[in-house]
């Protein structure tokens, strides 16, 4: 059944998708300290991992270890605007959802500091 909710097909699905991802990424550097903040070490770490003598795979490992963490960041940021919408009264639950959300992002952090040590410095 087509309703008007429904999103259009093929190319034009793909078109509009992208069109709100930049929209979303838009939002996200004017609003989000921590998603520029990173951006700006992706830009500097993704020409490195290029440039460092390593495999062809630790390279790729290095690259999308740094876009997990922006991955990560988005939808922290994602979450932490629909609390926030939804209520700026202080809430346990609101804080533990945030809680965790930082959680995941600092844990991606760990993991690309991790991917990248072994990478760089793991060869026995």
């Amino acid at each position: 059944m087509e309703t008007r909710h429904k999103h259009p097909r093929g190319l034009t699905h793909a078109w509009r998708a992208t069109g709100i991802a930049l929209q979303g990424l838009r939002a996200a550097w004017q609003h989000e300290d921590a998603f520029r903040q990173e951006v700006l070490v992706a830009a500097i770490a993704i020409p490195a991992a290029l440039l460092l003598p390593a495999s062809s795979l630790g390279k790729a490992m290095m690259i999308a270890s740094i876009f997990l963490v922006l991955i990560v960041e988005l939808l922290n940021s994602a979450l932490e605007t629909a609390v926030d919408h939804t209520s700026l009264e202080q809430h346990p639950l609101a804080k533990r959802a945030k809680d965790v959300a930082s959680a995941a992002v600092f844990l991606s952090i760990v993991n690309a500091l991790a991917v990248w040590g072994l990478v760089l410095f793991g060869h026995a």
